[in-house]
């Protein structure tokens, strides 16, 4: 009976401690100190509007007044971060192989019609000239002074240490933005330099579900400091019909989607200085569900579109206005 008790004092005691601290961090945890916040993120600087991950692209999405700019990094055959999302060029080029088969000056032009990865059957086209892959150099020197987010493609420890020997270079650790959907790359970017904003991986995001679920989220240390992700039912909504899902895949996306897109712990977090982006949203509709749920920003390929939504809606920017 004694050990009944204690056992329920003890429980009664965690759960208190638990729900206080969940509410109040600030408690127990310094708040995270970073330098920029995000409404508006530009994915691959605006893959709906612009040739992806061009300069052109990321230069239309600075002039929108964009917070930040979605990249990601490959590495070529001569050493050279290139700023790429597919490693082999086989999709969006003419070209065959993977790019770190080719020196950066062997590299092709983009196609002149490429698919929207999130927007399935859709393809872009211009006539912009600018159809050339940049190194992230060139970016960096570019856009001095804009946040920019970086997802390291291939678990490679040259392309991080030279990823964060350019962002040493230009002095932009306290605005760049690094990781990994993979758990082994992103504490890779971590060792190589913990001065960088850093993203949770799926192992990360996992975890932290679990801590969150059992009580335990509260008092856990996070070295992540963003935390970026999908609502499921919204891939649902728009692979669906594209792949051919079964109703039970709903089922599942509907379970993940109310376990993972949660206003109170996305507020936990923001009182932690840890924001949360949900990628990729392209319509209207999906912007409002977006800012809904609490979320610090939106990640999309149409930059316009986004500028526009918040312009019409202030309650959901901060300080009123786009940065």
């Amino acid at each position: 009976m004694v050990i009944e008790m204690i056992l329920a004092v003890v429980l009664g005691c965690y759960i208190v401690s638990s729900f206080i601290l969940f509410k109040f961090p600030m408690l127990l945890h310094k708040k995270k100190d970073v330098k920029f916040v995000c409404r508006h993120i530009s994915h691959r600087g605006g893959a709906g509007e612009n040739y992806e991950n061009t300069i052109s692209a990321f230069k239309h999405a600075v002039n929108l007044g964009t917070d930040m700019i979605e990249l990601d990094c490959q590495l070529t055959r001569d050493g050279q971060v290139v700023v790429s999302h597919d490693s082999v060029l086989d999709v969006r080029t003419e070209l065959k192989g993977s790019i770190s088969e080719y020196n950066y000056a062997e590299l092709p032009p983009i196609k002149e019609q490429i698919p929207i990865d999130f927007m399935p059957g859709i393809t872009f086209s211009s006539n912009n000239e600018d159809r050339r892959f940049p190194l992230l150099e060139e970016t960096f020197q570019h856009f001095p002074n804009t946040p920019i987010n970086i997802d390291i493609k291939i678990d490679s420890n040259e392309l991080i240490s030279k990823v964060s020997e350019l962002v040493k270079k230009y002095q932009r650790e306290h605005i760049t933005v690094w990781g990994n959907v993979k758990d082994v790359v992103t504490q890779k970017c971590y060792k190589e330099n913990p001065n960088v904003c850093l993203l949770f991986s799926a192992r990360r995001v996992c975890l932290m579900l679990l801590q969150l679920y059992t009580g335990i989220l509260p008092f856990m240390p996070l070295r992540e400091t963003h935390l970026e992700i999908f609502m499921p039912v919204h891939m649902m909504k728009i692979y669906g019909t594209h792949f051919g899902f079964k109703w039970w895949h709903t089922v599942l996306a509907k379970i993940a989607n109310m376990l993972l897109i949660r206003r109170s712990l996305f507020e936990h977090l923001s009182k932690r200085g840890v924001q949360t982006y949900l990628w990729v949203m392209n319509t209207e509709e999906d912007f409002r569900s977006a800012f809904e749920t609490g979320a610090t920003g939106v990640m999309t390929d149409y930059p316009t579109k986004l500028k526009t939504f918040l312009e019409e809606n202030p309650q959901y920017t901060l300080n009123n206005k786009l940065s």
